[in-house]
């Protein structure tokens, strides 16, 4: 599993991370992320898609939503058993029921 979420992870991170840099044009130097290659790369892929340039940039935020709530579905799936004790265990807790805060009277 923890294979799975890394797979899922890095190149998620590393998407991301691309996208925000080169997006607002913080390229440190390096010309992979200038605004000018993000509009190439989103160029291209609409080109391709035979789209705009804006339901790539959305359809890419739609893809990743749904990739992370499949993953989490997935995970809550796996550890179901674990999730059902810890929530039983927080519905019967034993927490005092009358914890009164001493009043300090106004002056």
């Amino acid at each position: 599993m923890k294979y799975f979420l890394g797979l899922w992870l890095i190149p998620m991170s590393l998407f991301w991370g691309w996208f925000g840099l080169s997006y607002y044009d913080m390229n440190f130097g390096f010309s992979f992320l200038t605004r000018d290659v993000h509009n190439l790369v989103f160029g291209i892929y609409a080109h391709l898609l035979g789209t705009d340039y804006e339901t790539i940039v959305s359809g890419f935020i739609k893809a990743c939503i749904f990739d992370s709530f499949l993953i989490g579905a997935i995970i809550a799936y796996r550890k179901r058993k674990q999730i059902k004790a810890w929530w039983q265990a927080r519905q019967t807790s034993d927490l005092p029921e009358t914890t009164q805060v001493p009043r300090v009277p106004a002056e």
